[in-house]
């Protein structure tokens, strides 16, 4: 049989919509007849990224509790009734052969939903620090896929399987000509690059720090590819120069990645999976404003193997051109770095995880 029926939950950030899709993605490949849909939070970026995907999506009104006293917790009950209804009617209505979570408000409701049912449901947690609603739905799903070391203390030790998180098809093989990269962004051959990363939306504190940073770099001879995000675009644009290539977005990371000699970037998990495989010299700058702060966890996982340098945002002013230098004038320890990194790498997650929803759907 490979006319099966998945429903798949996971949103309101890119972390959580990209492995979703990737799952699909797979999980299509292996039964070309099978039915897909993703259910996500209405209002939320699943809404855009998943049709964008190929993919049907529908929207629970759903919204996480804000920590402090606000409007939304006074409709939070609401909305979870609501929710749970809908979810309640998307599962008999679809009768899926398995669920697959990976994050974020609307997977709660369907989850719960479909455990209720007796329906095989699969788990998969991004960060070295598990969310809130995979925490609260770890009694109730078969498996829950990792990405890191020491998730005992937020799930069951048997339902745990580390896989690792899925990174996009074409970093699994780096294979892009680097002379034709760097050509690519315009950038100079002969001159060490450094790439920095602030996510799609952006960091206003990486952006502030690269711009101050601009005589700093030059005076080490170092170029700059710069995505600084569509939010921000407008503030840096003319930053750019023969020296600094000033992007909002960077469509081509397969590219990116290639000319990078350094690379400056959040912590988000999808980001430091990708980073794992890429495996150059890589300088985290966590992100400060985000649930259980697990972004400085993500990176502190990898800065406590020496394969990466955390430093926080509150540090920056002071430690930034200090940390960036030893390892620029060290040519042992960005050779270090990057075999720690590679390490670590678990290229082949989205794959892992597909085998243990075909091992349940067996059952």
């Amino acid at each position: 049989m490979d006319n099966y029926r998945f429903i798949i939950s996971g949103g309101g950030t890119g972390g959580h919509i990209y492995p979703a899709i990737a799952i699909a993605n797979e999980l299509k490949r292996r039964y070309p007849k099978a039915e897909f849909l993703f259910v996500g939070a209405k209002d939320r970026m699943e809404m855009e990224k998943v049709p964008q995907a190929g993919y049907k999506i529908e929207g629970l009104w759903i919204t996480g509790i804000q920590r402090k006293l606000t409007f939304k917790n006074v409709l939070f009950p609401f909305k979870l009734i609501s929710s749970l209804i809908k979810a309640g009617n998307i599962v008999k209505r679809v009768k899926p052969h398995a669920v697959i979570g990976t994050g974020g408000f609307a997977s709660g409701p369907l989850l719960r939903v479909a455990s209720g049912k007796g329906i095989p449901c699969v788990l998969q947690e991004q960060n070295s620090y598990a969310g809130i609603t995979n925490k609260l739905l770890k009694n109730r799903v078969q498996k829950i896929c990792v990405a890191y070391d020491g998730m005992e203390q937020f799930f069951p030790a048997d339902k745990i399987v580390k896989t690792g998180n899925p990174v996009r098809a074409d970093l699994i093989r780096l294979n892009v000509d680097k002379k034709l990269a760097l050509d690519f962004f315009q950038l100079d051959p002969t001159k060490k690059t450094v790439l920095v990363l602030g996510g799609s939306l952006g960091a206003g504190r990486i952006n502030k720090l690269i711009a101050d940073k601009q005589p700093y770099f030059k005076e080490l001879g170092i170029q700059v590819l710069w995505q600084c995000g569509k939010g921000y675009i407008e503030t840096y644009k003319d930053y750019s120069s023969e020296t600094a290539k000033v992007h909002a977005f960077l469509n081509d990371m397969d590219k990116a990645y290639a000319v990078a000699d350094f690379i400056v970037s959040r912590a988000g998990a999808g980001s430091v999976s990708e980073l794992c495989i890429v495996g150059k010299p890589t300088f985290f700058i966590p992100s400060p404003n985000v649930a259980e702060d697990h972004q400085t966890k993500n990176a502190l996982a990898l800065e406590n193997e020496s394969a990466a340098i955390l430093i926080r945002e509150t540090d920056l002013d002071v430690d930034f051109e200090a940390r960036f230098s030893e390892v620029f004038n060290s040519e042992k320890k960005q050779m270090e770095l990057a075999k720690n990194m590679k390490a670590l790498a678990l290229p082949n997650a989205t794959s892992a995880i597909c085998d243990e929803v075909e091992k349940l759907l067996k059952k």
